[in-house]
């Protein structure tokens, strides 16, 4: 199956996964199972399965066929190049292609002076009409072609400014443009391209990344230390007729190179095969040759020979528009898409699949413990009120007196709850105070300062070290936090659990093991601009300015989103204790006005008996559909319902995709299964 097929079926499983949370969460509000944390949990949940993006960056030298392999993968559909691709120099800016339901068909452009300021890349985001926008006809590939070869433009000026904008190092002259012979230097005209199209695969959450070359991505901080790292899949792209060149090693070292257990993620192409393709050699001399080529990168970069694959991205695309079968095998390319969608978009779905599992068999848990405390209340009821068969009016008054008491007494306990609650807050308080922006803000206002000190920054390692080490000894002061609310909740649940009969269970507590590894990466994807090669320009003041509000922007997500697991845990505890109390309550509310309608109807003993046991069966059948829903979706199975019915995930598989638009027939068809599951959904 291709990349393509891959990703349209993990499109077609998102939004099925989706549309059976939305359903599920409705269900359980309808059944008053959707307590606030519990709705929180299917809130993320369902932003997470649908907002779920995979973004693939392509990153190489100049010239090494970059743009072309994206053309070959993704948009062979339209009959013709879309991105420039021509000879030479090309894409001259990191351009991003995705897709945005809010905003019309557009590329839009950040000119390369916004370098000048401080801002980072993410901070221009927010302010669009810095941008230069360019509308664009989806439906006209040649408007489409030629509105993007914008991403190609470039200016002169001059060294001074080169120097200024990061494109000029007199410490590295090997890396700096050609001078012509007015003195002037080619630089980008654009500093970052957005495209906005409803291509299918770019509607269904990828996103493309297409890098400029070496000196480019220098001289963007927040390319190298924020967008690539957070890619899902990298391929690093090599000329099969050069093979692993000195700019491309530095590439690999300084911008690629990951941890073992993340080679899956990195896949090396060596593109344009064709080259070697000679009419005096014999197919088996060319193999051998190609074989030899990939055995030498694979060496060179440290990487397992698998994950070395040659290819030609022209021949793959010329092969593609022309139907041409037999130079589409030759080419390789969907060998490479196969790599692709095999392990990049397998390992997505698992990672997104194990995430929402854990997520709904939390939420089973929380929600089996109010059906559990509503069957546990309703036996206690049954058995109170056996007791009272053939007692007289005294007695029966009597039971309801002490239902009365038992009250009073229960409300007066809320005070120590009350007191928990207090501590807890106030020790969450103390966390989000560690982790949030002003904290944040600081930590970056001294390392900016470090940065501006006079002269060579010699010292900078030792200023980043010390800023990571203070931010490494935050999150491990959340997680003693944490650590101290869990202790102190476990505590009080089981003194209330001995107390008042309940089942509370402190929720698992957050771990900041994985924020501590994010630190780490951030770290090192740092390292690179710390080196004496680099003191130069960080002693320009706009490109230390720059690299600080890149890193800023990296911390503040993970701050945030260690902050999220927080709030999620502690919510989740507080909602269980606000449920059970919720239930306790209205269990005693039921209780006396049973003893009421006893004392008031001649047989209202046995009605209400046999309303109770009545009232078990309905548990037991409302435990068991809980089960039988949360166990599909844990399993991402289709529920029973649709079985035979609907096999969406199947026919996206084999239907073929208009590149202009929706897969063919699949639109219609998902609005169709959708309503029908719906309908079946709610009628269960």
């Amino acid at each position: 199956m291709s990349f393509n097929e891959q990703f349209e079926q993990h499109g077609a499983w998102r939004r099925e996964f989706a549309l059976r949370l939305k359903l599920l969460g409705e269900w359980m509000g309808d059944h008053e199972l959707l307590d606030a944390a519990v709705a929180e949990r299917l809130r993320r949940l369902e932003t997470q399965v649908r907002a779920d993006k995979v973004m693939v960056a392509f990153v190489g030298e100049f010239s090494r066929g970059k743009s072309e392999l994206v053309n070959a993968i993704f948009f062979a559909g339209y009959g013709r190049r879309i991105m420039p691709a021509s000879a030479g120099r090309t894409t001259m800016c990191p351009t991003e292609m995705g897709y945005d339901p809010e905003v019309p068909p557009c590329l839009r452009l950040l000119p390369i002076e916004t370098r000048l300021t401080s801002q980072a890349l993410m901070e221009w985001r927010m302010v669009p009409e810095k941008w230069t926008r360019i509308d664009l006809d989806v439906n006209n590939p040649q408007q489409l072609a030629v509105a993007l070869e914008k991403v190609a433009e470039t200016r002169q000026v001059t060294q001074d400014e080169a120097r200024a904008l990061g494109y000029w190092n007199s410490q590295v002259p090997e890396d700096n443009p050609m001078v012509d012979a007015k003195g002037l230097v080619e630089v980008p005209k654009w500093r970052h391209a957005l495209i906005n199209i409803a291509h299918p695969l770019l509607k269904q959450g990828l996103v493309i990344l297409d890098t400029p070359g070496l000196n480019a991505i220098g001289a963007e901080p927040e390319l190298t230390v924020s967008l690539i790292p957070q890619a899902h899949a990298i391929i690093f792209i090599l000329g099969a007729d050069t093979g692993v060149t000195k700019s491309d090693l530095a590439i690999w070292r300084e911008h690629l190179i990951t941890e073992s257990d993340q080679l899956d993620t990195r896949l090396v192409v060596l593109n344009k095969i064709d080259t070697l393709w000679d009419a005096l050699s014999t197919p088996a001399q060319v193999q051998a040759q190609i074989d030899r080529q990939r055995a030498s990168t694979a060496e060179i970069l440290g990487v397992p020979e698998s994950l070395v694959i040659p290819v030609s991205a022209h021949k793959g695309l010329v092969g593609k528009v022309t139907d041409d079968d037999a130079l589409l095998q030759q080419s390789c390319l969907l060998t490479l898409e196969a790599a692709l969608g095999q392990g990049i978009m397998g390992q997505r779905q698992k990672i997104l699949g194990a995430a929402v599992a854990t997520g709904i068999t939390d939420l089973r848990a929380e929600s089996g413990r109010v059906i559990n405390i509503r069957r546990r209340d309703l036996a206690e009821q049954l058995m109170e009120l056996n007791g009272l068969q053939g007692k007289n009016a005294s007695v029966i008054k009597h039971m309801r007196t002490r239902i009365s008491q038992e009250q009073a007494e229960f409300d007066l306990g809320g005070a120590r709850i009350h007191a928990v609650r207090s501590v807890h807050l106030k020790l969450l308080r103390e966390v989000f105070g560690i982790l949030g922006a002003n904290s944040l803000k600081k930590e970056m206002a001294q390392l900016t300062h470090a940065l501006h000190q006079k002269g060579l920054k010699l010292g900078v390692k030792k200023a980043y070290g010390e800023t990571f080490g203070r931010l490494r000894a935050n999150i491990n002061r959340v997680q003693g936090i944490t650590t101290e609310i869990q202790s102190m909740l476990a505590a009080s649940f089981r003194q209330l659990n001995a107390e008042h009969g309940f089942s509370l269970q402190v929720p698992t507590e957050p771990v900041m093991g994985p924020y501590l590894r994010d630190l780490d990466l951030v770290e090192r994807s740092h390292l690179q601009y710390l080196g004496i090669g680099n003191a130069f320009r960080l002693a320009q003041t706009e490109f230390a300015d720059r690299l600080v509000r890149a890193l800023a922007t990296r911390l503040r997500t993970i701050h945030e989103t260690a902050l999220a697991d927080v709030e999620l845990w502690s919510k989740s505890a507080a909602a269980q204790l606000d449920a059970q109390l919720r239930e306790r309550r209205r269990n005693f509310t039921r209780r006396i006005e049973a003893i009421d309608r006893i004392q008031q109807a001649t047989g209202g003993l046995a009605d209400r008996i046999k309303e109770i046991k009545s009232q078990e069966k309905t548990l037991d059948v409302l435990d068991a559909k809980l089960v039988e829903l949360t166990s599909y979706l844990i399993a991402g199975q289709p529920l029973p319902e649709a079985k035979g019915k609907d096999k969406l995930v199947g026919k996206k598989a084999s239907q073929k995709t208009d590149l202009k638009g929706d897969p063919k027939g699949v639109h219609k068809a998902a609005q169709d299964a959708a309503a029908t599951q719906a309908r079946e959904f709610s009628q269960t």
